[in-house]
């Protein structure tokens, strides 16, 4: 089984890295591969242009960059966010990728009488990275408005199973191994279900 990770932050140092490269050391741990896509070091444009419009609207094709992008999550048997809350949701980079990669025709359809959601195949296993402590989201329900924005609002638009949806919290505190020995957890339990399935 083979996961694609995808991150977003500019600092290689970060902990955003750092949970990212655990996440994969916990897939190869349990038998399986991975693929890291920095989108900051890789350079992807994050603007939606004329050009992603006009394949939205079946105008013309899917830009080069955005079908590079596609061909990736496709070789891949699961799809890994990993990303620093910024104002209660993913950083603009994320969004953008999302924005243009998760397109009409690939992700759903919506061409007809009814969308058709493309993605049922693609588990999606999201880690957001906060600052804040866990009391601060639920008590001004920021756990739930994320979830909404993202797990719903997105993956449930094209049919892709969330899942996980986690937050690593009080990412300031000046020790980080509970979060990344949590790191190394989701990693290993990517593909733990789908493989009992398919061994029972």
């Amino acid at each position: 089984m083979h996961a694609l990770i995808v991150l977003s932050h500019p600092d290689t140092a970060s902990l955003t890295h750092a949970v990212a490269t655990r996440i994969g050391e916990g897939l190869v741990e349990a038998g399986s591969s991975f693929e890291i896509a920095d989108l900051h070091s890789e350079g992807f444009d994050p603007r939606y242009s004329a050009g992603d419009g006009a394949a939205h609207h079946h105008q013309a094709s899917r830009p080069a960059d955005v079908v590079a992008e596609q061909v990736r999550i496709e070789r891949a048997d699961a799809l890994v966010l990993v990303f620093p809350v910024y104002w209660w949701s993913m950083p603009a980079l994320m969004k953008g990728w999302i924005d243009r990669v998760f397109s009409n025709g690939w992700a759903y359809d919506d061409s007809g009488d009814k969308v058709i959601k493309k993605l049922g195949h693609l588990p999606i296993h999201l880690v957001g990275i906060g600052g804040a402590d866990i009391g601060t989201y639920e008590r001004h329900g920021y756990v739930d408005a994320m979830k909404t924005q993202i797990d719903h609002g997105i993956f449930d638009y094209c049919g892709a199973p969330v899942s996980r949806s986690e937050l690593l919290l009080e990412s300031d505190a000046p020790d980080q191994s509970k979060n990344l020995e949590s790191a190394r957890s989701i990693g290993r339990a990517v593909f733990a279900e789908l493989l009992k399935k398919n061994a029972g």
